[in-house]
């Protein structure tokens, strides 16, 4: 029997949809060309489905040209600090204050600048502009002088390029940083008109405190009817689910929480019909889990020293009640390695490396919504528990007996803000 053409059309049309939908939330800008220029044309395709999507369930705008596309992406909470700009490298370390800095002046310096730069005069720009007294009184300065200065600044600008702001014409970035040479860009003004993603401009915020500062680039319109703030909560509530791992009730405020559980299943729906996340609810949250395996930026857990090191603390951690210390976690690291060592890297032995194992591990556990920091060390939240192993359960020959074994894990972070 022969599947009507229409179906055929309907379903192509939803995986095109779907696909380009996941596309935005991990490269929430895509550039016509480049590594993404497939999903560039599906989400043009789609781009009145997606545009009438986004700004209903979330509230973020899709801004389409000939050069890109721009879903303007705010986090659906301002407190997580797990969502850093990262090293357009391997590495992918987390931007430092520094580095954040850098990367605001270089941008200012960019909108003011003329079609083409060279990475000196950017940063002759920079320094100038570092030199602003508000700057100055934070503990800002920058000269360009010392090689980890300018080690910062080329990190700033390799994320530009990554994000198609800028476009390398000759040159390379390590000549700059070893002042052995400098290097030509091309600036791709309509990139960088879009690159902010803000309800208001900044300059038209006056408050000093930088949570203010914060709450007023992303603050709602006035909310003066039921209908709007039901759509506010709505959106809040979407976002969240989109970007974190587990959106927890405690973590709700009580009007959230009672609009969430009357329109749960139409907000976890809408975001299955657009995605192809499938949501797993249990008695703390939800999860919107990913089938797909890939919209997302951390994953657990990994092969290698880290990855095993940061499973089995995530093992003890779930069986742990209560409060643990980081020197406790730090003593089970050393126990793990006179047990499973042989499988390490070299430096993950080293006398006073565990330390540094358990931050990494600790970070990665909280961008997965696993751990809780307090001020004496870390709690576990209630999703930590899927890495929890069971009693071994002995049994007769011939007799079954449950299985008891960690069970997989299903609930994935999702792409990171930018």
């Amino acid at each position: 029997m022969t599947t009507p053409l229409g179906d055929v059309l309907d379903g192509r049309r939803t995986a095109e949809t779907h696909k380009a939908a996941r596309a935005l939330l991990k490269e929430p800008l895509l550039l016509a060309q480049g590594p993404y220029a497939d999903e560039f044309r599906l989400v043009r395709q789609h781009a009145s489905v997606l545009r009438e999507w986004f700004d209903r369930n979330t509230g973020w705008s899709l801004r389409l040209d000939a050069e890109g596309a721009r879903l303007a992406r705010t986090p659906g909470s301002l407190a997580d600090p797990t969502h850093p700009a990262r090293e357009a490298s391997r590495a992918r370390a987390p931007f430092t204050r520094r580095r954040y800095v850098l990367l605001c002046l270089a941008l200012a310096a960019l909108e003011r600048g003329e079609a083409q730069i060279a990475l000196g005069r950017l940063a002759d720009q920079v320094t100038l502009d570092a030199a602003d007294p508000h700057l100055v009184a934070a503990g800002v300065e920058f000269t360009m002088e010392r090689r980890d200065e300018r080690l910062d600044l080329a990190a700033a600008v390799r994320l530009l390029l990554r994000y198609g702001v800028l476009r390398r014409v000759a040159g390379d970035e390590e000549a700059y940083v070893t002042g052995t040479g400098d290097v030509l860009y091309d600036v791709q003004r309509r990139v960088l008109a879009g690159l902010l993603s803000a309800r208001r401009g900044p300059s038209t915020i006056t408050c000093g405190d930088f949570e203010e500062r914060l709450a007023e680039l992303t603050a709602e319109s006035a909310l003066d009817s039921d209908d709007l703030r039901f759509r506010a909560i709505r959106q809040t509530l979407t976002r969240r689910l989109l970007d974190d791992p587990v959106l927890y009730y405690d973590e709700l405020s009580d009007e959230e929480l009672a609009y969430l559980t009357r329109q749960r299943a139409f907000i976890t729906a809408r975001i299955t019909e657009l995605t192809g996340l499938v949501p797993e609810v249990r008695a703390e949250g939800i999860a919107m889990v990913d089938p797909q395996d890939d919209l997302t930026d951390v994953r657990m857990p990994e092969q290698g020293t880290h990855g095993q090191i940061t499973l089995l603390l995530a093992e003890y951690l779930a069986a742990s009640d209560g409060e643990v210390s980081r020197g406790d976690l730090e003593r089970r690291v050393r126990e793990l390695a006179a047990e499973h060592g042989a499988f390490w890297s070299k430096s993950a032995k080293q006398p006073g490396a565990e330390a540094e194992l358990v931050g990494q591990a600790l970070e990665r556990l909280t961008a997965l919504g696993l751990i809780s920091h307090t001020a004496g060390g870390v709690t576990a939240l209630p999703a930590l528990a899927r890495y929890a192993v069971g009693e071994a359960v002995v049994t007769e020959p011939g007799r079954t007996a449950p299985r008891s074994s960690r069970t997989s894990p299903t609930s994935q972070r999702k792409a990171s803000q930018s």
